[in-house]
């Protein structure tokens, strides 16, 4: 039960390093979303996330010895922070593993805080195992981001201190998911003093490890994880965190990248604070769970848990912050191509800000048009769709086509009557030199790129679009030269905002 847990986070040895942080009110989103809603501040620890509380707790009970000897860990944030200000504090020496693709923002704060940074792999689960490797060569202590009592006790001081900050009526209390750290101690914490207290889980609809997890009764390994919530970013929830998860989670709520952005932009509305990606998870969670269920009235705490943004991300969060909100449509409108449709189109629109129009000439017949308009819901999305069309301008709303978003917005000029055969893919590029060199000595030299679309978002990973032009005969070897290249892709060619915007004429 939740209990076992109480006596190790009641004793848990944080404060040497992590402050009580306050529990402030939001009275915007308060207003906004009918609840009173109150902000866990974990973003004002001295790292700028939670992450010290666990590590510190885990290598305060660390033998003199081994602190001497040295602690390990692998991280490309927040606990490589946590870890190397705990072995500071202790007179410890600390070894942070951090994958090759780590933005040297990140890096060099690990480093000013006196630890050894060692790059190495793409990803993550490489940066681990190779962590897990020299653990067992220097014999140093490996310290989990997660999976260990003493990581999670000390987490666990966040639910202590919101029960004890929070005014009497505490409906739910919203946490971010990742490896399942934070939302185990905290559960743990409330469910054994006050179980009517609603643990409502958050996690990035493209890194739901614990919502399937908990949904199939077992520890689910995803293929694939979305890398904008880096902080959560995590293909397999942790064994004992999960074991705990079971017990104190009431429920899981998914929320989309343009969702988060928007509560990074609650936030900064609020506080004029910046968070993270992660960090703004459980504020997207709990506008999302107030929008389904409809309830009014209740008192909902969220835990901002992280604000190591990266100040080249904050273009994207920005682009993508009204989407999220629903306060602007993206919509790929066909219109006559002849004088005054331009202004017959807009007249169709009535008195409505245009946020962005793109038009390039490309059919003597037909002029597609990619337009962003200002609205007030959704609602309203489907209501200019049909006007349009009624007014003899097909409209097709791209509001939530990724691809839309992410890279065609930024391309359209007109069709390519020559890219025949041609294939579109989006790829999740690492953030290093070479990355593109890879891609290209591993596809066929005599496939032609006909279209390549990239732009830095500030993350580990770039998001590129990329058009191939692929004879019928040779799709079996492209198919093997997508397993081969190692990078995460999707099959954009049947998209229609491809097909409207960009696709060859032949």
């Amino acid at each position: 039960m939740p209990s076992e847990y109480l006596k190790r986070i009641l004793t848990a040895r944080v404060y040497d390093v992590a402050i009580e942080s306050p529990l402030e009110a939001a009275p915007l989103l308060s207003a906004r979303l009918g609840n009173t809603v109150l902000l866990k501040r974990e973003d004002l620890q001295p790292v700028f996330s939670f992450k010290l509380r666990g590590a510190f707790n885990k290598m305060a009970r660390l033998p003199r010895a081994a602190l001497r000897r040295g602690v390990i860990a692998a991280s490309a944030g927040n606990h490589a922070q946590g870890v190397a200000l705990a072995a500071a504090h202790l007179g410890g020496k600390a070894v942070i593993v951090m994958p090759v693709t780590t933005p040297r923002i990140k890096v060099e704060a690990v480093r000013r805080r006196g630890a050894t940074v060692v790059l190495h792999g793409d990803t993550y689960d490489e940066a681990y195992a190779h962590a897990r490797a020299l653990e067992a060569k220097k014999g140093y202590t490996f310290v989990h981001p997660y999976d260990d009592p003493d990581v999670i006790a000390g987490q666990g001081t966040v639910g202590l201190e919101i029960l004890r900050q929070a005014p009497e009526r505490l409906d739910a209390v919203f946490v971010a998911v990742g490896g399942g750290g934070l939302i185990a101690g905290v559960g743990a914490c409330i469910k054994a003093l006050r179980p009517e207290v609603k643990v409502i889980g958050v996690e990035p609809v493209d890194a739901d490890a614990m919502t399937r997890s908990l949904a199939a009764g077992r520890r689910v390994t995803l293929d694939h994880v979305g890398l904008f919530a880096d902080g959560v970013a995590v293909r397999r929830v942790g064994e004992e965190t999960f074991r705990l998860a079971k017990k104190v989670v009431d429920e899981m709520i998914l929320v989309d990248t343009d969702e988060t952005c928007a509560a990074i932009k609650d936030v900064f509305e609020e506080t004029r604070s910046i968070l993270e990606p992660a960090g703004a998870l459980a504020v997207a969670g709990a506008k999302a769970w107030v929008q389904h269920f409809g309830g009014k009235g209740a008192t909902l705490v969220a835990v901002a848990c992280g604000a190591n943004m990266n100040f080249d991300r904050l273009r994207f969060v920005a682009e993508r912050a009204e989407s999220g909100e629903a306060r602007e449509a993206l919509l790929g409108v066909t219109i006559p191509e002849r004088p005054g449709s331009f202004r017959a189109f807009c007249a169709a629109l009535g008195p409505r800000n245009i946020t962005e129009f793109n038009y390039r000439l490309a059919d003597p017949e037909r002029a597609h048009v990619f337009a962003g308009l200002e609205i007030g819901d959704r609602r309203e999305t489907r209501a200019i769709v049909r006007r349009l069309t009624q007014a003899g301008f097909p409209a097709l709303d791209l509001s939530d086509n990724e691809m839309a978003k992410l890279h065609v917005r930024h391309l359209v000029g007109g069709r390519a009557p020559l890219a025949t055969h041609e294939l579109l893919y989006r790829f999740e590029f690492p953030e290093r030199p070479g990355a593109l060199l890879r891609f290209l000595e591993r596809m066929r030299s005599d496939w032609n790129i006909s279209l390549f679309h990239y732009r830095n978002q500030g993350a580990d990973y770039g998001r590129i679009l990329v058009g191939i032009q692929v004879p019928p005969k040779e799709l079996r070897a492209f198919h093997r030269f997508l397993g081969d290249v190692g990078y995460p892709w999707v099959d954009e060619t049947a998209n229609p905002a491809y097909a409207m915007f960009l696709a060859g004429l032949v």
